[in-house]
């Protein structure tokens, strides 16, 4: 293995990573779904809000983080991907936007809008952002409608690498079965982690309002924590079941970037039974995340942590599955043989190289958010 295509490995690891991250991070959304079922009087959403209001800039700046990671370390993904379904992607950051100035404006006097327009708004992210979210990652797996063609960086008047095919610029994929499964699972899981950390807050308090949330929580847990069981081994089963595209690095037409593509009926289920440890972490998430909902659900004790580190790990390892192993991470509906891989999507091996140096920081900002975490959560 070349330092060059170890770094492609590493980087991808990073950004799956940070995906897993926000998929944990994304508690807040889920829980700003609550305003509807679970707080009923305006004591009960003041004390919802309260308690979330607290970690919204968290699962925004892991967004732009991750973002920020992907056009870094693979700028032909972030183009083709960001560039190309400009208006799944759009839809998804005005969600977040909406949300970023609904908790300060919700309860300011005399507010233009009124507090439910507010309240809808944080619906809207909880229910939309989260669903496209998951949408947009499952392209990871089925593609997109996108062509590729390198020769035009000569051709200074049309130097546009990759292209969509189609007008619709990234609705489409909202309507793959596929794509709205893991969008489902997404939405079903920030869900859930919601339920569970504002019971887990709501049960240390006093006070009628935080006992009826609480209450509540539990309740809907029973049916939101299962649904989430259930949607996610359907979306696993159907990822193991599809065909991926595998680069033939033993061709003699592969050059260290491009090479021919061929496809590969079980791949995802191929790649990951080829990484024991891959398969481990993920089996330990899955386990975590049972573990979480049986003390949650069937002992009534708060487990949210436990269920959202299990989150976080098989997220992380399904998503390294996808882009490792000489897999194509996007390919292309139109042409497979444009479609990206590590090898010919990433940064340069001086850019790489720079910013896995930079990436040794990591550490002291992950105990930096910890520490802030607790500080905000004491109050």
């Amino acid at each position: 293995m070349t330092t060059y295509h170890f770094l492609q490995l590493y980087w991808w690891a990073i950004v799956s990573i940070l995906g897993a991250a926000l998929v944990f991070l994304m508690f807040v959304q889920g829980g700003q779904t609550l305003l509807w079922g679970v707080a009923r009087t305006e004591d009960e959403k003041k004390l919802l809000l309260g308690i979330l209001g607290h970690k919204w800039e968290l699962t925004f700046t892991t967004l732009v983080t991750f973002g920020g990671a992907a056009f870094a370390s693979f700028p032909l993904f972030y183009s083709t991907s960001f560039g190309g379904a400009y208006w799944l992607w759009i839809i998804i950051l005005l969600s977040f936007v909406i949300q970023s100035f609904s908790y300060e404006f919700r309860s300011k006097e005399k507010n233009l809008l009124g507090k439910k327009t507010y309240e809808l708004f944080l619906l809207l992210n909880g229910i939309v952002g989260t669903i496209l979210i998951g949408v947009a990652v499952a392209t990871f797996i089925s593609g997109g409608n996108y062509a590729m063609d390198k020769m035009n960086l000569t051709v200074p008047s049309s130097n546009i690498v990759s292209y969509w095919t189609n007008n619709y610029r990234g609705l489409e994929l909202i309507f793959k079965p596929f794509n709205l499964l893991l969008g489902l699972v997404v939405f079903l899981a920030a869900r859930t982690l919601g339920l569970l950390y504002v019971y887990n807050q709501t049960s240390k308090m006093e006070g009628d309002a935080a006992s009826d949330i609480a209450s509540r929580c539990q309740s809907k847990l029973k049916i939101t924590g299962v649904g989430f069981v259930l949607f996610f081994v359907a979306f696993v089963v159907c990822m193991f079941l599809q065909t991926g595209y595998r680069v033939d690095v033993s061709s003699p037409l592969f050059n260290g970037v491009d090479g021919p593509l061929n496809a590969e009926p079980y791949a995802y289920l191929h790649n990951m039974l080829s990484y024991p440890w891959i398969a481990a972490v993920f089996l330990i998430g899955v386990v975590l995340v049972l573990a979480g909902l049986f003390r949650s659900i069937i002992k009534g004790k708060s487990a949210f942590y436990i269920t959202g580190l299990g989150v976080f790990l098989a997220v992380s390892a399904i998503l390294i599955c996808i882009g490792w192993g000489d897999l194509a991470y996007f390919h292309s509906l139109n042409d497979i043989q444009n479609s990206l891989t590590l090898y010919n999507s990433s940064s340069s091996l001086y850019t790489l190289k720079t910013m896995a140096w930079v990436s040794l920081a990591v550490p002291f900002v992950i105990l930096y958010i910890g520490y802030v975490w607790k500080k905000m959560t004491a109050k």
